[in-house]
């Protein structure tokens, strides 16, 4: 079965897939949930992303490939092959076939001419680069990478402390963690010294044209949703805003990677809200089974349907 694809006016969009997840419960992704917080739900999410029996959840780590006449296009580039995180071990020294995942679905690293990034996390900006003789180097040496411009401050003043020392809007309360240490220097620097970014205000303007990044700051410092228009028809990539559909029930639960709870919350229910009034396709960066479907409402609690 190939990978799923969805068509938005002149675009298509195609899930390019890395490696899948799965917790035992909903408690381990959600640390600050009562355990049996999910049964409740379990009527309301669909077998393969709740376990009807079991309670375990599933999800996947994965990028979307968009093609439009003019421009072929990555959205976030999960975690990539042989990165140090020993923290992290599903995502320590990966050795998995993503680019020629990406060949299948008809496209070469040299053929994606940009790449947008929702959030500076280890499993969105990873394969932006790869190691050749012992050196991390660009993967799609033709792309233009666009990043949240303090998302990149943020990282280097946390690799760098000559770097300005900036720090986090006191808007945003107090950081629960800081980003994962390593991604910043072996994902999204080497980009930056080959010359290959563009360093975006997440404002709602467009970077190209129909493509637009919009402001959902939690789970990082500015967290960018990317809204895709064509001839009436709309997307919404919505990186972390949400990790699993028990989050459409519960829009306050935060992930145990989030990091400012308040604001995550808020974005939340602000991308929520914006998907049941406009009837976009929302594609998150980790739901499993289509990975992509709709938001309704009903009063104040939202439902969600895979496309």
């Amino acid at each position: 079965m190939g990978s799923p694809s969805f068509r938005i006016g002149d675009a298509t969009i195609t899930r390019i897939d890395e490696i899948p997840l799965a917790h035992g419960s909903p408690a381990e992704l959600y640390p600050d949930i009562d355990p049996e917080a999910a049964d409740r739900h379990r009527g309301r999410v669909s077998p393969g992303s709740l376990h009807p029996e079991t309670g375990a959840i599933s999800l996947g780590i994965h990028s979307w490939l968009v093609r439009t006449p003019h421009h072929t296009i990555l959205i976030d580039t999960a975690t990539g092959n042989g990165k140090e995180r020993p923290t992290v071990p599903l995502m320590h020294r990966l050795d998995v076939p993503y680019l020629q995942r990406l060949a299948a679905a008809g496209v070469r690293p040299e053929d994606v001419d940009h790449v947008l990034i929702t959030h500076v996390h280890a499993d969105h900006v990873g394969w932006n680069t790869r190691l050749v003789d012992g050196r991390w180097v660009p993967t799609f040496p033709n792309a233009r990478h666009h990043v949240s411009s303090v998302e990149q401050r943020y990282g280097e003043s946390l690799t760098d402390p000559s770097a300005g020392g900036f720090r986090p809007d006191p808007a945003l309360g107090t950081p629960r963690h800081p980003p994962l240490d390593g991604v910043y220097q072996d994902s999204v620097r080497p980009v930056l010294d080959a010359g290959l970014a563009d360093l975006v205000s997440v404002d709602g303007g467009e970077v190209l044209d129909g493509i637009s990044f919009h402001p959902a700051p939690g789970h990082s410092i500015d967290h960018a949703v990317i809204r895709l228009r064509s001839r009436g028809e709309e997307a919404l990539f919505a990186g972390d805003v949400m990790h699993h559909p028990l989050q459409v029930c519960e829009p306050g639960w935060n992930s145990r990677y989030c990091e400012f709870p308040e604001p995550a919350r808020a974005s939340r229910r602000w991308l929520l809200e914006q998907a049941a009034e406009s009837g976009a396709l929302v594609l998150p960066g980790h739901f499993a089974e289509s990975s992509a479907g709709r938001v309704t409402r009903r009063g104040d609690r939202f439902d969600w349907t895979f496309a």
